[in-house]
């Protein structure tokens, strides 16, 4: 199976850098499934369902989410029936939405896609460690599912790496959101789980983690809260990273970070 991953969309110049690319990425690294984080696309700060819609109409097969999912009160009330838009898994029980979904392609090959939040310098909710662990003891890579890919949203790298060694040959990719800077640790694990501890962000780099610039820096220079934090608007960069796996395992077979557009320097699979 090949999968693309993309980061968090931040704002505008995310969105349309994303709508722009992703039909003929589709085309061109000939991909069976695409997984964006969307927690930043409306305006930097949550997800509407009109833009959660938008995107699937562009190729995105599912939309995950993180600290933001809530910032816009239009998803709460809809999100039920977006079962391909998910939240984290370990919110509290009863939180509208479900963490996870699986994906059954046109051929009959099935993926299951996983969000969840770390709780290092995070919000603190249930445990994702346990609540994955549930998870995955019903279902079986390579047996009743031929991949799947878990977005852990969080702060620090210790975690999201800690994360992913627990559950390497468990699943095809654990992949972090969060931090809007793409890492250089893309690899494939000793078990045979592909791993990034960020994917960085969909938006626009001549900014501060995607807002613009000065509001940002006056903050750490003032030390007093300022004007509401706007997304930068310049061009946008499509930041994620590409897998293919073998159907028969689940497990990985290359990895490959994926840039495109705006300041950063470029690269694209060539697998």
């Amino acid at each position: 199976m090949r999968l693309l991953f993309l980061g968090d969309i931040v704002g505008r110049s995310g969105r349309e850098a994303v709508l722009s690319r992703l039909p003929s990425l589709r085309e061109k690294l000939r991909l069976d499934v695409v997984i964006v984080n969307g927690e930043n696309a409306s305006h930097g700060f949550g997800l509407s369902p009109a833009i959660a819609r938008e995107l699937m109409e562009a190729g995105a097969d599912v939309i995950t989410l993180g600290n933001h999912a809530w910032d816009r009160r239009d998803l709460i009330g809809e999100i039920g029936g977006m079962s391909r838009v998910i939240r984290p898994l370990n919110f509290p029980p009863g939180t509208p939405g479900q963490g996870h979904v699986m994906v059954e392609l046109a051929d009959g090959r099935k993926l299951l896609a996983v969000n969840v939040m770390g709780r290092l310098f995070m919000d603190p909710l249930d445990d994702p460690f346990r609540m994955t662990q549930e998870l995955l003891s019903r279902h079986r890579l390579g047996v009743t599912m031929q991949a799947a890919v878990i977005d852990i949203h969080a702060e620090a790298s210790s975690e999201k790496w800690s994360f992913a060694h627990a559950f390497d040959g468990q699943v095809s990719l654990v992949v972090g959101t969060h931090t809007h800077t793409p890492t250089a640790d893309h690899r494939i694990l000793s078990g045979g789980t592909a791993f990034q501890s960020d994917a960085g962000m969909c938006g626009d780099y001549d900014s501060v983690i995607g807002m613009q610039k000065a509001a940002a820096v006056a903050r750490f220079i003032r030390k007093m809260p300022g004007e509401r934090l706007q997304p930068a608007e310049g061009e946008g960069t499509v930041a994620g990273l590409m897998v293919e796996t073998d159907d028969a395992t689940g497990l990985a077979r290359r990895v490959a970070p994926l840039r495109q557009g705006g300041l950063l320097a470029q690269t694209m699979p060539d697998f």
